[in-house]
């Protein structure tokens, strides 16, 4: 049996992400999917909602597994002896690159670390969860961009988010 793991922030979830998760569904027998938490993004979304969400939009692939983990790829790969490979998404040369980085530093943390490369579907290379939280924040549609069973709480967390955050500037300014 082939398990391999899908990590990433999904902060939030989107139409790219479920790209990439229901192809790899199909190459593997089981997927992880492995909300990490990064350092240096700020989320709109705590880590229970992100997989929560993913759990709602992969609902329909049965060999999908969603997991958090606060920690390395590498470690988190370590305890997880069933695991076989990882998988990362490519959406542009610049993801490449950085990802590139990322496996290189994963297999030499843990030697049983091996990265496989899935490229973006033309139609989701432009998607990120920054671009849909920017467009959703100042009220545009971005319901092409996220699972449709999840669009609309997404949008409306972080269209509230964004008017919170408007207020809280606008009366520090009257300050």
């Amino acid at each position: 049996m082939k398990t391999a793991i899908y990590p990433g922030s999904f902060d939030p979830v989107t139409n790219g992400h479920l790209d990439i998760i229901t192809r790899a569904s199909k190459m593997f027998d089981k997927l992880i999917v492995v909300v990490f938490i990064n350092p240096f993004k700020s989320f709109a979304f705590t880590i229970p909602e992100r997989c929560e969400l993913l759990r709602r939009a992969t609902a329909h692939l049965p060999n999908v597994e969603i997991a958090s983990y606060d920690g390395l790829l590498a470690d988190y790969f370590n305890t997880r002896q069933d695991v076989d490979v990882i998988v990362k998404g490519l959406r542009a040369t610049t993801d490449f690159e950085s990802e590139f980085q990322q496996a290189h530093t994963n297999k030499d943390l843990n030697p049983r670390a091996e990265t496989v490369f899935i490229p973006a579907s033309q139609n989701t290379t432009f998607i990120s969860s920054s671009m849909v939280k920017q467009v959703a924040m100042f009220g545009g549609d971005v319901s092409k961009y996220l699972p449709e069973c999840i669009h609309e709480e997404i949008k409306q967390k972080l269209n509230s988010e964004f008017t919170a955050a408007r207020k809280a500037a606008e009366k520090n300014g009257k300050q």
